[in-house]
């Protein structure tokens, strides 16, 4: 019976009676804010250290640790952001790693057998256990409840961000849908909200409130 099924889809893909995208949709949901809930943990693989004692971003997976998500980000800010940054380049630093975070829980990768949703170095973001600072847990808590997402579908996408030069906002990065950190601080300096930063780097994306 399946033999026959699956030579008739295939009779009617090649006819065209059948949309192929029909097929590939169904194989690949949309993951959007509206269908898909915050995530409660993120599966971190640790990377063997190097001969300076930090992690190798060519290490090997030698553990796969899981950390509640909220925890997750307060831990990676401040090894991303410098917690004496302004509030408003915190706040979109905090509002770029969740989604880069949540993006990644959604698409895990398997190497070596472990599978895991991000590593602890610069391959996806620095992350320290136990690092996390006032400030950067402020800015963390600030964007609760809140997601980035593409406008019109509310499809959940990876916000990329790069370190960028100081004193400037590294236009260069806004036509590649990548937040400049340091532009992030000059941007804020120079009176831009979170939203406004945002929006300067990444087009055609929308704040939005998450499932709860």
């Amino acid at each position: 019976m399946k033999k026959w099924l699956t030579a008739m889809l295939a009779v009617f893909v090649l006819v065209g009676w059948f949309p192929t995208g029909a097929i590939y949709a169904a194989k690949t949901p949309v993951h959007t804010v509206q269908n898909t809930p915050l995530p409660k943990i993120v599966r971190v693989g640790i990377r063997e250290n190097n001969w300076s004692g930090q992690p190798d971003p060519r290490g090997r997976i030698i553990a796969v640790q899981y950390y509640d998500f909220e925890r997750y980000a307060k831990d990676v800010l401040p090894n991303e952001w410098s917690p004496s940054w302004n509030t408003d380049s915190l706040r979109a630093g905090a509002m770029a790693i969740k989604m880069f975070s949540w993006y990644h829980t959604l698409h895990p990768f398997t190497v070596q057998g472990q599978t895991f949703d991000v590593d602890n170095t610069v391959n996806f973001q620095v992350f320290r256990d136990l690092t996390d600072q006032p400030q950067t847990n402020t800015a963390v808590e600030s964007v609760r409840g809140l997601a980035y997402v593409k406008r019109g579908t509310g499809e959940i996408v990876e916000l990329n961000y790069r370190a960028g030069k100081e004193g400037s906002a590294n236009w260069q990065y806004r036509n590649f849908q990548k937040m400049a950190q340091w532009g992030s601080q000059y941007l804020a300096e120079n009176g831009y909200s979170y939203e406004r930063i945002l929006q300067f780097y990444y087009y055609n994306r929308d704040l939005a409130r998450t499932r709860q």
